[in-house]
C-alpha cells in the first residue's frame, strides 16, 4: 500500500475494557420480541401467526421489496402474539413474540447452499438474512449486486472496530477467523474481485498476526492485511475506502462507482458460518459495557432477546443507568428503554451512570477551529450551526453540509460542548425538507 496523506481524524479514549474476555454464550430467555424491521429498507411481514410452533432457523417475516431481508427465529417455542411496537428511531415496529420451550429443534428448512455463479450467490446471501453487522443494517446482497459489478475489482473487510468500549468485531477475528477468511473467499469469487484487504487498527496487533499466519499457511496470496492507525473514525466507509486505496468517495456516491465493495468483518465471518452450514443470521456477539453494567462482558444472544436479560446476564446493573445506548458512544443509537430487544445490527449495549451520562452545559464558540481540524472531509461545523440558525438552505449547501456522515467527531472536540454533529443532522433534514418543499 503507498504512502499517503491521511485524513483528518481524532483519538478517542478507547476504554475498551472486553477484547480478552471470550464470547459467553447466553442462555435461552423464557420469550423473545423479534422485530420486522432490522435493516434499511421495507420492513418485512410476519409470515407465522398466533399459536403457531416455529423452531430454529424458521422463516418469520419477509417482504418482496429488493432492498430487505428476511428474518428468521434463533429459537424454538410458540408464537403468543404479532405486536406493535415503539421503536428505536421512534417509529412503530411490528414484532413476532415467541415464547421459547427452550430445547432448540432445528427447522427442517435449513439447507446447505452451493451457488454455481453470482446470480445464485446473491439470491442465497439474501435468503441468508444478512444484513451489515457493523451498525449500517443495509441488505447485503444489495451491496454485492451493483449494477456495476464489472467494474468492481477490490473487496475491502472493516475490521477496524473504532468506537470507543466495543470489542464485539475483535473477538469475532480471534474466535472466528477461518469464518471471515471462507467468507472472503467466497465473496471475492463469486463478486470476481482481483484483491481484497482486511482492514484493521493497530491496536488489534493479535487479529492482524492471527490472519496474516493462517493465510500464509493456507497460501492464500491475493489477501492483504492492511494495519490502520488507531484514530478515529477509522472505521467508517469513506474513510476507509481512502485509507486503504487512496480513492475518494463523496457522499451520495456508492462505494461499487469506485471499483469497491466494502464488507464488515463479522458480516463476513457470518458469511462464511451459513454457506458451511446452511443456518441463517439468528444470533449476534454484543459488547456489553459501560459504567452501570456490573460485568462487562461479549456475549452470543438470539436476535430479538431483551436488553434487560441480557444485562441480566452481566450481573445485572451496578448503579442506576442514566443512559443506554445501542452501538457506541459516538455514532450508537440512545434509547428509550431496556424493554428494547436485541437486533441484527446491534454490535454493543452500553449502559452509563449519572456521572457518564450527562454533558457539561454548552457555552460559546470561542472560534477555536478544532471541529474543522477533526473533521476528516475539513468541513466547517461551526458554519452549519449558524447557518442552520438562520435557516439559511443556500449557505448549507453552499459549505456542503450533505457531505457530513455524522462521525461525532467536532462535537467531541469541542471545547464549548457544542452539540455540532446533531445540529448537521439538523441541517440535512432541513435541506431535504426545502427541496421536498419546492422552495
Amino acid at each position: 500500500m503507498s504512502q499517503r496523506k491521511h485524513l483528518h481524524s481524532i483519538h478517542v479514549d478507547h476504554n475498551k475494557h472486553t477484547p480478552n474476555c471470550a464470547t459467553e454464550v447466553m442462555p435461552i430467555p423464557d420469550f423473545v420480541r423479534i422485530s420486522m424491521s432490522q435493516h434499511i429498507g421495507a420492513p418485512c411481514t410476519p409470515v407465522v401467526k398466533k399459536g403457531d410452533y416455529v423452531k430454529v432457523g424458521q422463516l418469520l417475516g419477509d417482504s418482496d421489496a429488493f432492498v430487505s431481508a428476511p428474518i428468521y427465529s434463533g429459537v424454538s417455542g410458540t408464537v403468543t402474539g404479532i405486536e406493535t411496537d415503539r421503536s428505536g428511531n421512534g417509529g412503530s415496529e411490528k414484532v413476532v413474540v415467541i415464547e421459547t420451550d427452550k430445547k432448540q429443534e432445528i427447522s427442517e428448512s435449513i439447507a446447505v447452499p452451493s451457488p454455481k455463479d453470482h446470480k445464485e450467490f446473491v439470491e442465497q446471501v439474501r435468503r441468508s438474512g444478512a444484513v451489515g453487522l457493523g451498525g449500517a443494517a443495509f441488505p447485503t446482497h444489495v451491496k454485492f449486486a451493483p449494477s456495476n459489478l464489472d467494474e468492481v475489482d477490490t473487496l475491502i473487510i472493516n475490521g477496524a472496530e473504532c468506537e470507543p468500549f466495543i470489542t464485539s468485531d475483535h473477538r469475532t477475528m480471534l474466535e472466528d477467523t477461518q469464518d471471515v477468511i471462507d467468507g472472503l473467499v467466497l465473496t471475492a469469487k463469486f463478486l470476481g474481485v482481483k484483491k481484497t484487504y482486511i482492514g484493521i487498527e493497530n491496536n488489534k496487533p493479535d487479529a492482524i498476526e492471527k490472519f496474516r499466519t493462517m493465510l500464509s499457511e493456507q497460501k492464500i496470496d491475493n489477501v492483504e492485511v492492511v494495519e490502520l492507525r488507531s484514530r478515529y473514525p477509522q472505521g467508517a466507509e469513506r474513510v476507509m475506502i481512502y485509507e486503504v486505496t487512496g480513492r475518494v468517495m463523496d457522499a451520495g456516491v456508492l462505494p461499487a462507482q469506485l471499483g469497491v465493495i466494502l464488507s464488515n468483518v463479522t458480516t463476513t465471518a457470518f458469511l462464511g458460518q451459513f454457506f458451511r452450514t446452511g443456518m441463517p443470521l439468528i444470533n449476534k456477539r454484543i459488547t456489553v459495557d459501560g459504567s452501570a453494567v456490573a460485568t462487562p462482558k461479549n456475549v452470543l444472544v438470539p436476535i430479538g432477546t431483551k436488553i434487560s436479560d441480557v444485562i441480566e446476564f452481566c450481573g445485572g446493573y451496578k448503579e442506576e443507568p442514566k443512559k443506554l445506548i445501542m452501538g457506541g458512544p459516538m455514532m450508537g443509537r440512545a434509547i428509550y428503554s431496556d424493554q428494547m430487544s436485541i437486533v441484527k445490527n446491534n454490535n454493543a449495549i452500553l449502559a452509563f451512570g449519572e456521572k457518564e451520562a450527562f454533558l457539561p452545559q454548552e457555552t460559546a464558540c470561542i472560534n477555536c477551529g478544532r471541529c474543522h481540524f477533526a473533521c476528516p472531509f475539513e468541513l466547517m461545523p461551526t458554519e452549519y450551526y449558524d447557518a442552520y440558525k438562520r435557516r439559511d438552505a443556500k449557505k448549507l449547501e453552499e459549505l456542503k453540509v450533505n457531505q457530513c456522515m455524522e462521525c461525532g467527531s467536532c462535537s467531541y472536540v469541542c471545547p464549548a460542548r457544542r452539540p455540532l454533529s446533531f445540529v448537521n443532522k439538523l441541517s440535512k433534514a432541513y435541506l431535504k425538507e426545502v427541496a421536498d418543499s419546492g422552495k
